[in-house]
């Protein structure tokens, strides 16, 4: 595993939100040609025809993205990225804000469990902390980031991915961030604090009704930017957020397909589709947690997640064990025999 310092302040690749609107605006197509080869090797493989489900699936998404036949899994690098969030003032969280830091250590120290996840699917685990000694604003007094501070973050996210990666999964610690997140899916699909908030670390009955108020607050607050998705990234998010909007769209980009974890990673991508319709198609949800806002939020963003493991830790913990989904899916694809090697006569009676 390695650890990358906090932000520099070199000027952002995105000078600012309109450049980057237009870099969300300007993606790369998949390849067709790629994923039609796999389909047409599926239907040669020694079983009946879609009997691997979506195994299948994830093979002809991985060549699409990829652009090549057989896709490969050589390197896979989860990226985890921290922040904190100046909205822990109003109590939203069961944890102190300085965990962040804490478990940004453990992380490195090899201790928690997206390391043990990471190492087991054979992935490079990359932690990324965002100036974890500036929080970012109280969202409910003003924007939690003004441009150049969301603008920093995105591109320290996109800077994040490298072009070699064949699979790139994406991760988050930050104490307030569920909060956050909840925040920025009503910003995005409306229903107020009510509709997306859940318990987060695990806060009581009387700290659930407060996360609601705090973000119907902050939404009454911030009600003129509502009409620009990167807008209410910048006012609702935090810096791990944008780091993974930066990160997903550099995914794009590059051509490397895109494993997305939780409630909080799914809302830090989400502007991207409100922008642009395909803008995930390159990025497949490894699950649905047991954060209350995310099986909502997925159905909003039209993904269908691989797994329901009841997770709910973030870490990009339910995005490593989707790996190991991938690779499944992988070694079936091009481990398995045709009908002709092996003899075996795929004639119906």
């Amino acid at each position: 595993m390695t650890a990358t310092p906090s932000l520099d302040r070199r000027a952002p690749r995105f000078g600012s939100l309109a450049a980057l609107r237009a870099a969300c605006l300007d993606l790369p197509s998949g390849h067709d040609t790629a994923a039609a080869s796999v389909v047409a090797r599926d239907a040669q493989l020694t079983k009946p025809p879609g009997s691997l489900g979506r195994l299948e699936e994830i093979v002809a998404w991985l060549a699409r993205w990829q652009g090549r036949n057989p896709p490969r899994l050589e390197r896979v690098d989860v990226l985890v990225f921290a922040g904190n969030h100046g909205v822990t003032k109003q109590s939203v969280s069961a944890f102190a804000a300085e965990v962040t830091a804490q478990m940004v250590a453990n992380f490195t120290a090899g201790g928690a469990a997206i390391n043990q996840l990471a190492r087991h699917a054979g992935a490079n685990l990359r932690v990324i902390p965002l100036d974890l000694d500036r929080p970012t604003a109280d969202f409910t007094q003003a924007p939690a980031m003004n441009e150049d501070c969301f603008l920093a973050a995105v591109d320290a996210g996109y800077d994040a991915v490298a072009p070699d990666a064949d699979l790139v999964c994406l991760g988050e610690m930050g104490i307030g961030n569920t909060t956050a997140a909840a925040a920025l899916a009503a910003a995005l699909f409306d229903g107020g604090g009510a509709r997306w908030v859940g318990r987060g670390t695990g806060v009581d009955d009387r700290g659930l009704r407060r996360k609601q108020v705090v973000i119907d607050e902050a939404l009454a607050r911030h009600a003129a930017l509502r009409a620009d998705p990167l807008a209410c990234a910048a006012a609702f998010g935090g810096r791990e957020l944008a780091a993974m909007l930066g990160a997903c769209l550099a995914a794009r980009h590059q051509g490397i397909p895109v494993l997305l974890d939780g409630f909080v990673c799914t809302a830090a991508v989400a502007p991207l589709k409100k922008l642009r319709t395909d803008a995930l198609d390159h990025a497949v949800a490894a699950h649905v947690s047991a954060e209350s806002g995310h099986r909502v939020l997925l159905d909003e963003l039209a993904l269908n997640p691989l797994l329901d493991l009841s997770m709910r830790l973030g870490e990009g913990s339910g995005a490593a064990v989707a790996v190991s989904v991938a690779r499944a899916a992988l070694a079936c694809h091009t481990g398995m025999a045709t009908f002709g090697e092996a003899g075996v006569s795929n004639k119906p009676h």
